[in-house]
């Protein structure tokens, strides 16, 4: 007689082994009809839950012109990269955050988005430069996301979209033990912090509308 497995918890020894995007596909293709709450959303991403989880809840966040979700899903990113920075082996969700229940169409939604955006990324992803993905730089990287995090946090339009992709970026970089990646995620996330709190210095509130309206435009939604 075959086990039956426990209805939170996908089969999730395996697919952290096999990739990012296709760990998220396994677990959203084995998520129960009514979805998973975020803790057990957690365990089932295994032994490199804070690389994977950053870059699993990100995914929305790199929607353009996405208001509100971002935002959602941004408590809780705040609270893993801190954990992240401080070092901790394994992520805690505060309680109030893990119950929060995640939809079956929501978790294939977060696995599609990951294969069309990072997909490409993952596959040329390799170990090198492994001292900037080494335990010490997660610990830099972490203190480093809770200030792109905190970009994400501002009610304004277009703030999360780069931030967003440059912690993704970064996070496959960190569970791929590829240090160019690393880079080119904080490198992103940098620059936008940097583009952000200049052109609101110069140009006020104006910069944050011209900047929607040059992403609209290139995106043909202007």
């Amino acid at each position: 007689m075959m086990n039956q497995r426990p209805i939170e918890t996908p089969d999730h020894e395996a697919a952290p082994r096999r990739g990012l995007v296709v760990a998220l596909e396994i677990i959203a293709d084995e998520a129960p009809a009514e979805g998973m709450t975020l803790q057990a959303f957690t365990h089932a991403l295994g032994e490199r839950a804070f690389g994977l989880m950053l870059f699993a809840l990100t995914i929305p966040v790199c929607i353009p012109l996405l208001y509100g979700i971002p935002q959602i899903v941004s408590l809780p990113m705040i609270a893993i990269a801190v954990q992240m920075a401080m070092g901790r082996p394994q992520p805690w969700i505060p309680r109030r955050f893990g119950e929060r229940r995640l939809g079956k169409s929501g978790l294939m939604q977060m696995a599609t988005g990951a294969r069309k955006w990072f997909g490409w990324i993952e596959a040329v992803a390799r170990p090198r430069l492994l001292l900037l993905s080494g335990p010490t730089a997660e610990r830099v990287v972490g203190a480093v996301f809770v200030v792109f995090v905190a970009s994400i946090l501002i009610p304004f339009p277009a703030t999360n979209t780069l931030p967003g992709i440059g912690i993704a970026m970064a996070s496959i970089g960190l569970i791929t033990r590829d240090g160019l990646l690393v880079v080119a995620g904080l490198v992103i996330g940098i620059a936008w912090i940097t583009l952000l709190v200049v052109g609101i210095a110069v140009l006020g509130p104006a910069f944050v509308d011209l900047f929607k309206d040059a992403l609209k435009s290139m995106l043909g939604f202007g």
